[in-house]
């Protein structure tokens, strides 16, 4: 097919025509019929992305999500596409070369928050309407035609919603069945470090939101210093060819009974999302967390200063529990602010001012430094102590409240400093930076 073409070709219109005639339940085996295959090859002699065989799964998941009549149960045959827009859509996807991506991400157990906007997130409600735009309910509905996206108990929780455009490099049926392109002669067990729990762009954003100061907006830290949990993320491909995944139920989420009176005397029994409460604070504080505070923490991650993975701990902190938690976060902290050269000699750059300090005295330094006050570097130094204990099996109390808190806080608070430290004017080396720091702490401990 010429470039100077556009739009479905005849050979594709005249597959899907008849495609589009076949009688439900439809064949035993799509990919075998005639029309299907002629489609197939259709995509193959079009589309220079196709692939050397033109997509078989790929184009049969395309052809559900755009409502294939013979794969429709009747409650659902109305959601059968116009032949003429599917074929303008099957056309568009062949073509694409770039995708939307939307990642849904309830924030469970949030209390009434401000809504903001910072890159491609934003932080609010979203009602039933935007809901179903945002899954394609439509498309959804053609592949899980007997379950019921519930919107409406959806509503009633804050989401942060993070869209990403993604480049599509690959041809449509290695990204409908990429396990089909695998290399099986790599090491498949191989643990990727710093690999996250969720897509990049969404703990990018959950990243952003863990530099507010949530433990001091929480008035229930006992509880849980957090202002919210993230227990999945759903993701909407805007690729044809990507199968979607159905949605986790509301009941994945936390509620309790509501019982009130119904006006005549009588009680009514509901159910509402549990909340975690948050002081007043937070409804003027969280909307300085905005595109221009997204723009400075992204400009600061890009800089020396973030070369370790500061981002990674302070997420995983976020997401684990009990003691996992605690030691993220003072791993937030040696990722920050520690050096290899504070244990391997071989690594120092001379003159060593401090060669005298120990590892845990270079931190504490840094530290006070960072943070001007010797407090904080008595914090640490109280912390890493639990953390040492911990670690090798010494005697120790559980972790109080005030401690867990404390870690989360002085985490916080050093990676906070690292962004604002790169206002201040360029950094020539981290090793460089640190050392300053430790030339303003160490005097103050």
């Amino acid at each position: 097919m010429s470039d100077a073409v556009m739009g479905p070709s005849r050979e594709m219109i005249s597959a899907m025509s008849d495609l589009w005639r076949l009688h439900p339940p439809g064949p035993d085996n799509i990919l075998a019929h005639p029309a299907f295959e002629r489609l197939r090859a259709a995509c193959r002699d079009g589309y220079p992305t196709a692939g050397k065989k033109g997509p078989a799964f790929a184009l049969s998941t395309a052809l559900r999500a755009l409502g294939l009549p013979c794969d429709l149960q009747k409650g659902t045959a109305h959601l059968a596409l116009p032949i003429e827009e599917a074929s303008r859509r099957l056309d568009a996807a062949m073509r694409a070369t770039h995708a939307k991506r939307v990642y849904l991400v309830p924030l469970d157990l949030a209390a009434d928050l401000p809504s903001i906007t910072f890159g491609t997130a934003k932080v609010g409600r979203l009602n039933e309407t935007e809901l179903r735009t945002l899954v394609d309910e439509a498309r959804l509905k053609r592949f899980y035609p007997r379950q019921d996206f519930d919107a409406e108990r959806f509503s009633e929780f804050h989401w942060l919603v993070v869209e990403e455009t993604v480049t599509l490099d690959q041809e449509p049926e290695a990204r409908a069945v990429p396990v089909l392109f695998m290399d099986f002669s790599q090491d498949l067990g191989q643990i990727e470090p710093h690999k996250g729990r969720f897509p990049d762009v969404v703990e990018a954003a959950l990243f952003f939101l863990l530099l507010a100061p949530w433990e001091s907006w929480s008035t229930m830290v006992e509880v849980d210093w957090r202002g919210f949990r993230v227990p999945w993320v759903y993701t909407v491909d805007s690729d044809i060819f990507v199968r979607l995944n159905s949605p986790p139920s509301p009941d994945t989420l936390s509620w309790e009974p509501q019982i009130y009176d119904d006006g005549y005397g009588g009680t009514i029994e509901a159910e509402r999302p549990v909340e975690l409460s948050l002081s007043d604070d937070v409804a003027t504080e969280l909307p300085a967390w905005d595109q221009s505070r997204w723009a400075i923490v992204e400009q600061a991650k890009q800089s020396v200063l973030f070369e370790t993975p500061i981002t990674h701990f302070l997420v995983r902190a976020f997401l684990a529990e009990g003691v996992d938690e605690f030691l993220a976060h003072i791993t937030t902290i040696e990722a920050a602010l520690g050096l290899r050269a504070d244990y391997q000699k071989s690594f120092r750059i001379a003159p060593d001012r401090h060669k005298r300090l120990r590892a845990t005295d270079k931190m504490k330094g840094r530290v006070a430094g960072l943070l001007s006050g010797r407090s904080y570097a008595d914090q640490y130094e109280q912390l890493f102590d639990l953390r040492s204990a911990f670690l090798h099996g010494r005697a120790m109390t559980a972790i109080s409240t005030k401690e867990r808190v404390m870690a989360r806080s002085l985490a916080r608070q050093v990676v906070e400093a690292l962004v604002l430290a790169m206002r201040a004017g360029p950094i020539g080396s981290r090793e460089g930076f640190l050392d300053g720091l430790l030339d303003k702490g160490a005097p103050l401990i």
